[in-house]
């Protein structure tokens, strides 16, 4: 980090609370997905593993036992509901690396960089399909479905993300359009599933996907901003890989209004036509930083992290109810 950053606030929240109150849980999650992504095909399981393995704090699963748990649940319905979300997750990560052209994944070289676009396409579909598979074993028709339409809205975020790539003229309400679709919409069906495989009642599981919802446009809107100022070590993948592959998220997109015809020669080659130089990532931080675009994000993501918390007040206070409220805190102080 360097003097183009902003002094930031003490970092809020936590997520050691939630992962420790989930272990148990978690542990048998963790035997599922290993079992479920076995093949007699030797190189389904070798690439599946290296994205797996390669750790990241899997909230999306762990979203799905919480919810479960907050709603009074002490079954094992919700664990393989919590696989086939990680399953979902780890497909999409596959496509959108392919997609993108990503260098980085979790800290690791991207599958498609070792074993081809192809294959981690098809590996994807193998695990889309095995998450299906263990959504039938739920025994739950409203679990499928709801999964179901998460996997086809994503879709189609990823689709609209691609039809606007590069175009400068994005705004605000559409990039968070796109990314209700590709992030906020998992993040919502996965508490939303282990609310309703709880078999709690219909406020409590509305109450469960809001907060869901709203932490993952909270955590979306903080890796937009750490793009600009984070590590790779936090990032898990490398800093300014959203502005090198022309990719217009939120600080981008209020730094361009911000700059108006000022910078648009800049924007276009950068962006537009995606024609970069060196020094270019330092001059768009100084932009994004110095118009008060990465504040701004930061902002935001803080608001839905408090709309996140304000979703649990139904819910009696206790230890699952304070982990989860830290996790929503924890979203935006990564960035922080």
């Amino acid at each position: 980090m360097d003097a183009l950053v902003a002094p930031k606030p003490r970092p809020r929240g936590s997520v050691d609370a939630l992962i420790a109150l989930a272990e148990a849980d978690m542990a048998q999650v963790d035997v599922v997905v290993r079992a479920r992504m076995q093949s007699p095909v030797a190189l389904i399981p070798e690439l599946a593993e290296h994205l797996i393995a390669a750790g990241g704090k899997r909230l999306r699963p762990l979203l799905t036992v919480a919810a479960a748990r907050l709603a009074g649940d002490r079954s094992e319905h919700c664990i393989r509901l919590a696989a086939a979300v990680e399953f979902i997750h780890t497909a999409t990560l596959l496509h959108d690396d392919v997609v993108d052209g990503s260098q980085l994944r979790r800290g690791k070289v991207a599958a498609h960089l070792i074993w081809g676009g192809a294959s981690s396409v098809l590996v994807g579909d193998f695990l889309f399909a095995r998450a299906f598979e263990l959504m039938v074993e739920t025994n739950s028709l409203r679990a499928l479905e709801i999964l179901a339409r998460a996997s086809r809205v994503i879709a189609e975020g990823e689709v609209l993300q691609l039809t606007r790539a590069h175009d400068l003229r994005l705004t605000q309400d559409i990039y968070l359009e796109i990314i209700k679709a590709k992030t906020a919409e998992l993040f919502a069906a996965a508490a939303h599933g282990g609310a309703v495989v709880s078999g709690a009642p219909e406020p409590d599981i509305a109450a469960l996907r809001t907060y869901g919802e709203k932490l993952g446009f909270a955590f979306q809107l903080a890796d937009d901003a750490l793009d600009y100022g984070g590590a790779s070590e936090v990032l898990g993948k490398n800093a300014g890989d959203d502005f090198r592959e022309g990719k217009a998220t939120l600080p981008l997109i209020l730094a361009i209004q911000r700059t108006g015809a000022k910078e648009r020669a800049f924007w276009e080659r950068t962006i537009a036509r995606v024609e970069q130089k060196e020094g270019d990532f330092r001059r768009a931080r100084e932009l994004i930083v110095g118009t008060g675009a990465l504040a701004a994000t930061l902002t935001l993501a803080q608001t839905y992290a408090e709309e996140a918390k304000g979703a649990l007040a139904r819910f009696a206070p206790g230890p699952w109810r304070a982990a989860l409220e830290d996790l929503a805190d924890f979203a935006v102080s990564r960035a922080a």
